[in-house]
């Protein structure tokens, strides 16, 4: 009886343990169910990553931004679109209450607040943040295998210190420590955009290795636990981390847009200061745009850059240049800026020369213009479009220099 009795305090005890499993098992998936997806969560309702990349040459007791860029990317296209943002870019920013460099919001306030700051030149949320120490991008470089940028010609010039600076022309794969050449070397007659546009061609470059080198990347999650510990990423589990940049990494990293903040240089407070163009509408509205193309028929648009002829039908100097560098700056290709065959044209006209009135209506929104002429289309023997440009651009008395002014008809 008492053998009987010591059996069914066992059971009974089996079965509270069963009972206390489920319980914890069930817990951990209510825990695991309500968590979510961390990254999904951070993506706006558009689907659209948004990443801040940040390299950073600052000593251990100080932040220094080398470079900033936007990643803006749409996993169902695989379609992406890179922002380099200036360090001098200038404004009243509210975090520092003063007119300032950009970058000084990211060496007083961190990178947070530079996010939010950032975020708001571009007038778009930007979720994620990804910050990098100049030393460890090097080292990173040197285990995705190198980068491949373009180097006009050969750099063989001393650096203020005395060092040597040596790169070879072309297309070339850079090591970390070309790399650190690549992005510290200063030629007398450089000016700025120079500088810049090598810090963007790094970035794209980045991206591409880091798409082409996946598998050895996020292959398992130890190697890219490798990868991992010199990223400071604001997410707070590594398979978060794991999870975006696997995501980015599967990008179309042939086709990335490159697009960068454009404006007039003035010298405040002894330094020189690049203040966005139209009070910053401008780089918005060219955000706002890539972005549209991006997503609009998952990412159809975004298959390749489009060539635009810019012509100026006005008296106005200067109009043709000054309308194609604000298109160039909105990742289209401008083949030419000249003047039109007469100077008297009323009207703005966009001439669509391939057949593809969406991509003409994104065109024209830039601008405002919605007088829009279709081209009929001729096709070579080959099947391809002969024409050389895409869509033809003759600027009326309407264009004010940046948007097609509304008819009083209208």
């Amino acid at each position: 009886m008492k053998e009987r009795k010591i059996n069914d305090e066992q059971k009974g005890f089996l079965f509270l343990a069963l009972i206390f499993l489920i319980m914890a098992a069930v817990v951990v998936v209510v825990v695991i169910s309500m968590r979510s997806d961390v990254v999904a969560e951070k993506i706006s309702d558009d689907k659209v990553i948004r990443l801040l990349f940040v390299v950073d040459n600052g000593s251990d007791n100080e932040r220094q931004a080398l470079f900033s860029n936007v990643l803006i990317y749409y996993p169902v296209s695989k379609k992406a679109s890179s922002v380099n943002i200036p360090g001098n870019t200038g404004a009243i920013y509210q975090s520092l209450k003063r007119t300032a460099r950009i970058d000084d919001v990211y060496k007083e306030k961190g990178i947070d607040t530079y996010r939010e700051e950032v975020a708001n030149l571009l007038g778009t949320s930007i979720p994620f943040s990804l910050v990098i120490r100049f030393e460890d991008f090097t080292r990173v470089v040197d285990m995705l295998g190198g980068l491949r940028v373009f180097v006009p010609f050969p750099i063989d010039i001393e650096g203020e210190n005395g060092e040597r600076w040596l790169l070879p022309s072309g297309v070339v794969t850079l090591d970390g420590d070309k790399i650190s050449v690549y992005l510290q070397y200063r030629l007398e007659d450089e000016d700025e955009e120079d500088v810049q546009e090598r810090y963007q061609n790094v970035v794209t470059s980045f991206f591409t290795s880091l798409h082409e080198k996946k598998s050895s990347v996020f292959g398992k999650t130890a190697f890219f636990n490798e990868y991992k510990r010199f990223f400071d990423v604001n997410l707070k589990q590594s398979q978060d981390d794991m999870q975006l940049l696997s995501l980015i990494a599967d990008m179309d990293s042939e086709s990335i847009a490159c697009q960068t903040v454009t404006g007039r240089n003035r010298i405040v407070d002894n330094q020189t200061l690049l203040f966005p163009l139209n009070n910053g509408e401008f780089i918005k509205e060219a955000v706002r745009q890539s972005t549209s193309i991006l997503i609009s028929n998952s990412g159809t648009l975004a298959s390749r850059i489009y060539v635009l002829d810019i012509k100026n039908g006005t008296t106005v100097q200067g109009l043709a240049h000054n309308t194609a560098i604000l298109f160039q700056n909105a990742s289209y290709d401008v083949l030419s800026a000249t003047n039109a065959d007469s100077n008297d044209y009323e009207k703005t006209v966009i001439i669509d020369h391939i057949g593809n009135k969406e991509m003409a209506d994104m065109v024209g929104s830039f601008i405002h213009c919605t007088n829009i002429v279709e081209e009929e289309v001729n096709l070579n023997a080959t099947g391809t479009n002969a024409a050389s440009v895409d869509f033809t651009i003759i600027l009326g008395k309407d264009f004010d220099g940046r948007y097609v002014r509304p008819s009083r008809n209208n």
